[in-house]
C-alpha cells in the first residue's frame, strides 16, 4: 500500500506561523494539477487564512472547496480534496477535513461552498503507525477480494463514520454509501458522498488504471445507495 496512505492522520494542532511563499507556490501547483473524478463538473479551490463556524480548528491556512451543485459534485470534491490531503502528508505538512467550518462570505467565489480543509505545519506528530488507525475490519465494510480495499479502509470519513460498503468482483469494485437517516438530513447525506470520493481517491492511488462509472446491473446492497463501479 502507498506509504502515505498507511501513515497519514488528520492533524488538529498547528504551528500558526504562515507558510513561506515557496511552499504556498507548491500548494498552488498541486491544486492546478489534481485529477477530478468527473471532469465535466466545475469546481474551485482557494487558499484563505481564516474560517468561521463551530468545531473549528485553528490553522494558518485553509483550502476552500466550491463546486456547481449537480449529481456527483460531492464525490468529486472528496476525490480532489483527498489528493490534497495526501500531498500535504507527503510534503511534511498537516491537514484535516473540516465538515462544519465555513469561509467568510467575501472569500467565496461564484460557485457554492462545499467544504474546507485546514493545513499548515503540524504542532503534533504528523504520522501514525497503521496499528493506531481506528477503522472497521474489511469484513464489516466489504465482500470479495481486492487488495485495494485495504487502502479504502484507511480513508478518513466524517465523524469517522466509515459509512461505505464495497463489493469486489473480478477486478471491479462496486461502491456504496449508507442511506442517510431521516433525522440527520442533508448534511449527513452530503458528507457521506464526500467520504465516498475520499475512499475512491485511495483506491485510485492503488490502481494501475482507474475508471469510475455507474453500471446498470450492479448488485443491490440493502440499506445502502449504489454510487458507481471502479473498473
Amino acid at each position: 500500500m502507498n506509504e502515505t496512505i498507511r501513515k497519514r492522520k488528520s492533524i488538529r494542532k498547528y504551528d500558526m506561523t504562515a507558510l513561506d511563499a515557496a511552499t504556498l507556490e507548491k500548494v498552488h501547483e498541486k491544486i492546478a494539477g489534481v485529477t477530478p473524478l468527473y471532469h465535466e463538473i466545475q469546481y474551485s479551490i482557494e487558499i484563505v487564512s481564516k474560517t468561521k463556524g463551530i468545531f473549528g480548528i485553528k490553522s494558518p491556512h485553509y483550502l476552500i472547496f466550491c463546486s456547481e451543485e449537480k449529481d456527483g459534485a460531492y464525490e468529486n470534491i472528496g476525490f480532489i480534496g483527498q489528493q490534497m490531503d495526501l500531498f500535504f502528508a507527503e510534503s511534511g505538512l498537516g491537514s484535516c477535513w473540516l465538515g462544519m467550518a465555513k469561509p467568510d462570505e467575501k472569500e467565496t467565489g461564484a460557485l457554492p461552498f462545499i467544504i474546507s480543509m485546514a493545513f499548515g505545519k503540524p504542532a503534533e506528530p504528523l504520522h501514525r503507525d497503521p496499528a493506531d488507525f481506528k477503522r472497521k475490519p474489511l469484513s464489516e465494510i466489504s465482500e470479495g477480494n481486492d487488495v485495494r480495499l485495504e487502502a479504502a479502509r484507511f480513508a478518513p470519513s466524517g465523524m469517522n463514520a466509515q459509512g461505505w460498503y464495497f463489493i469486489a468482483d473480478n477486478g471491479f469494485i462496486h461502491c456504496y454509501r449508507k442511506k442517510p437517516r431521516a433525522l440527520l438530513g442533508f448534511m449527513t447525506d452530503k458528507l457521506s458522498c464526500i467520504d465516498i470520493g475520499i475512499a475512491l481517491c485511495h483506491i485510485a492511488e492503488e490502481s494501475e488504471t482507474f475508471n469510475f462509472e455507474k453500471e446498470e446491473n450492479a448488485p443491490v446492497r440493502k440499506g445502502y445507495v449504489y454510487m458507481g463501479t471502479v473498473k
